[in-house]
């Protein structure tokens, strides 16, 4: 076993601080460690430490009292923020400017083949060098396909593979028509070889969509020259001996025949989003399993979340995947060329606008902020082309303003942050039943739930209402008991915990309180409270009608609990699951609840021409009621008007909203627990911090302080209060915004305190990098003493030998300890040459 730990970009890994595990970017558990220096490696932190072992399980003991030696956090090649940068463009004598062309990337180059140049189609294929930033000429040999544009092109193995498109001569309008051919080119040898494929071929087509999984070639959609396509063909690229087309036979929500879209594979699932489908253009998300064939339209739930909304409905745009993300830019919006940059989460389904750092550059490695100080990004194009390499994205060609083909290259640096858990540590909570104390008794059976007093009351107003009178009722029965226990043998007779109603006891020896709701049975409330603690809730099956049922009783008690959140989930399910199996029973169920909202959507369902004749003919249509009957008879005849309401539709608090209302006093009556950061109390609450912090998790479940009192430290090194509160914003709800020198004191806290992963020190990373400035180099030096940050301190003091006029100015120079002001003056010693010192020896 080697003597050091160290982590890469490879391994996706990072390391540790001594005494403490490390995490992987998911959060997993890789190595405990006994000993101790860090050292900086790439940007990453790593460790040099005596022995290593596999991690027996998470709960780690956090009470190792090495001491850090030094922290370094040697900024490096390692990106941590969005950055754009403007590339050389491709010369005329290389290559015409172009759009409607392919690139696909091959190790350490771009490849651009075909396209058009606004008055031939092209079939030259050109390669970018990223490492040198060059263009040139690709060695070819063979014949290469015709001329061509909107073909597709792919990489599999050491070689790319170019499918279909449009061929022909568009500046005489001849010989114009769309293809089937498949070509491989050898990147190694430059040989071009069409493929001679035998049996059934897909139908010749352009602007169709392509991808490589599972060593097949996959084809989906496309235009013919008379009609938009969504059939799906694949081969494989193993043996191109025997080699043959196969259509697949799909299932599920099929996306609506298109062209011009872009398709993406990640986490083993193919993406499509918008594109042209006939005269109607979408902003709609699928996924493809490749497994079972079945698509699924992804739910938009972004608006219920807190969310952006997805990009508008789009064409000729590109998407790329990298790590959990899809990455859309560019393309047509409704007569604009937008040029934001979309991201959306795989894991979290959510969308959002990439904001790129202010300090990206041109070729030359100038700001490419204008005077305004806006960031200079890729003007928006349509028909361009995307590919990945490495941990960057790389855009070339496209149609801009004017109908002006481009020849720019732009590369675009992602961010490889660890995905927020703030939804799934409150989830994993609920499921857990840890920490639980309250028990909620429903309905007429009684039946019983279990709970958190601090999510519930952070989550929910009408709930709260409820525990707080239940805790009122507990309180008063305690007291009672209390004093007959006081009146000699006869109240003694009647104490003990068995006489208290709800004799159970929650683990800081407190009796479970008991809240009674008699207006919701377990199913629902269970439903209800998966939402409150993870702001979803997991959709049963569509269509099934119990299961539509079971949500109808959902949003009957969100409507109760003013929930209007979990009301619009309801209803985007419920609406999305009404079919010709399922409307009557939904919509009798609706009336029987007065869900006047769902009825109105079954109604206006039912009447519709295309499914009126097929409802009335079954025979549930029989035994509805009458009034429901003559209802769907009068409303066929004579629909109402249409009501449009401009008045906002009301979606409710998230997660984050509450909690952060929470943590700011909103949950001051619910705190359990009293933090103490160098004998100053911080009261909070046991439930929130298990949740999130396996450190708070392993206290709380096994050596819980009697005075309910924990001392707060990072090893052995107390943050400052600004630093604790900003940790704090992190546990409550996720937030990762603060001042550069919180970031110095926290950048340990997710492996001292088992944070799912290294989010956090992740943010703290970019922080210092990206902010540290002559206003606050003071407040980081401090910071990067008291944390033997060396190498940030360097850093500091670097600065403020360089900025020493202005520095001088600043007041906080004046409340500095002795002996940083001692490593002020030696470093502008160290710094002054011999010829300014004989210069103010003149002076003087």
């Amino acid at each position: 076993m080697t003597n050091s730990v160290s982590a890469n970009s490879s391994s996706n890994c990072i390391s540790i601080i001594p005494g403490w595990v490390a995490f992987d970017l998911e959060g997993t558990v890789l190595l405990w460690t006994a000993k101790r220096r860090l050292v900086g490696c790439d940007g990453y932190v790593t460790m040099s430490c005596k022995s290593t072992k596999v991690a027996p399980s998470v709960d780690f003991d956090h009470s190792c009292s090495d001491s850090v030696e030094y922290l370094t956090l040697n900024f490096g090649p390692f990106e941590t923020v969005h950055r754009w940068r403007r590339l050389p463009p491709c010369d005329e004598f290389v290559g015409a400017r172009r759009s409607k062309h392919t690139v696909v990337a091959y190790r350490d180059a771009i490849y651009v083949f075909g396209g058009d140049n606004g008055k031939n189609m092209l079939n030259d294929l050109l390669r970018f060098d990223v490492k040198d930033c060059s263009w040139c000429r690709a060695f070819t040999t063979g014949t290469p396909p015709a001329p061509r544009y909107h073909h597709s092109a792919v990489v599999y193995g050491s070689s790319m593979f170019v499918f279909g498109g449009y061929t022909g001569d568009i500046y005489s309008n001849s010989n114009l028509k769309n293809k089937n051919d498949l070509f491989e080119y050898k990147f190694a040898t430059g040989q071009w070889t069409e493929w001679k494929v035998e049996g059934s071929l897909p139908v010749a087509r352009s602007a169709h969509g392509a991808t490589v999984y599972s060593d097949k070639l996959w084809i989906f959609a496309g235009y013919d020259g008379n009609a938009r396509l969504n059939d799906m063909w694949t081969i494989s690229l193993q043996d191109r001996e025997h080699a043959c087309w196969e259509e697949i036979e799909q299932s599920g929500e099929i996306p609506p025949s298109c062209c011009n879209f872009p398709v993406a594979v990640c986490r083993d699932k193919m993406f499509v989003f918008s594109g042209q489908s006939g005269a109607k253009i979408t902003n709609n998300l699928f996924q493809f399993e490749f497994k079972g064939h079945m698509w699924t339209r992804i739910p938009t739930e972004h608006l219920l979340r807190g969310s952006p909304p997805p990009p508008q409905r789009r064409y000729g745009h590109t998407m790329v995947a990298f790590d959990r993300h899809l990455y859309v830019f560019g393309g047509a919006a409704d007569n604009t060329l937008p040029n934001e940059l979309h991201s959306y989460d795989v894991d979290s389904q959510t969308w959002e606008v990439i904001q790129p750092s202010l300090d990206s550059e041109d070729p030359l490695g100038n700001e490419m902020t204008s005077s305004q100080g806006s960031i200079l990004m890729p003007s928006g194009r349509l028909f361009h082309a995307a590919a990945v390499i490495q941990d960057a994205m790389y855009i070339f060609g496209g149609t801009v303003d004017n109908n002006v083909r481009s020849g720019e290259m732009y590369r675009f640096q992602f961010s490889c942050y660890p995905k927020c858990t703030l939804h799934e540590d409150y989830g994993k909570l609920f499921e857990n039943r840890q920490f639980c104390d309250v028990e909620f008794i429903l309905g007429e059976r009684e039946e019983r739930v279990l709970g958190h007093i601090a999510i519930v009351t952070a989550r929910c107003q009408w709930l709260r209402k409820k525990i707080l009178q239940a805790r009122d009722r507990q309180r008063q029965r305690i007291k009672q008991q209390e004093n007959s226990e006081e009146g000699g043998e006869e109240g003694a007779g009647a104490g003990g915990a068995r006489d208290i109603p709800g004799g159970t006891r929650t683990s800081g020896n407190q009796p479970m309180l008991e809240v009674h709701i008699r207006e919701a049975e377990a199913q629902p409330f269970e439903v209800l409270m998966q939402f409150l603690y993870t702001d979803k809730i997991q959709y049963p099956r569509r269509g099934h009608v119990q299961d539509v049922l079971l949500i109808m009783d959902v949003y009957k008690l969100a409507l109760s609990f003013k929930l209007s959140r979990l009301e619009q989930l309801c209803v985007q399910y419920i609406e999305a699951s009404v079919d010709l199996q399922n409307v009557l029973s939904v919509c009798e169920q609706a009336n029987k609840l007065q869900l006047d909202q769902l009825k109105e959507h079954c109604l206006n369902f039912v009447v519709k021409e295309t499914h009126f004749n097929q409802v009335i003919m079954t025979k549930e249509f029989e035994h509805l009621s009458t009034p429901l009957i003559v209802e769907i008879v009068r409303r066929k005849q004579q629909p109402p008007p249409r009501v449009y309401s401009d008045q906002p539709v009301d979606i409710g608090t998230s997660l984050v909203q509450d909690m952060k209302a929470y943590l700011e006093g909103g949950g001051l009556d619910f705190c359990d627990i009293v933090l103490l950061l160098d004998g100053h109390p911080r009261p909070a609450h046991k439930a929130i911090l298990a949740a999130r912090s396996s450190y708070f998790e392993a206290m709380f479940r096994s050596f819980m302080p009697e005075d309910g009192q924990v001392n707060i430290s990072i090893g052995e090194m107390v943050p400052s209060k600004q630093a604790f509160e900003s940790m704090l914003r992190y546990i409550y709800y996720g937030d990762v915004n603060m001042p550069p020198e919180d970031s110095l004191y926290l950048f340990a806290a997710p492996y001292y305190y088992g944070f799912s992963n290294n989010r956090l020190q992740a943010y703290c990373k970019q922080n210092l990098e990206m902010n540290v400035t002559v206003e606050n180099v003071l407040q980081i030096l401090e910071a990067a003493d008291k944390t033997q940050a060396w190498d940030m301190k360097k850093h500091c003091l670097h600065i403020i030998v360089h900025q020493f006029i202005k520095v001088s100015k600043l007041p906080n120079l004046r409340s500095l300890s002795q002996l940083l002001l001692l490593d002020i003056i030696e470093s502008l010693a160290s710094h002054i040459s011999d010829k300014q010192c004989a210069e103010m020896g003149s002076d003087i």
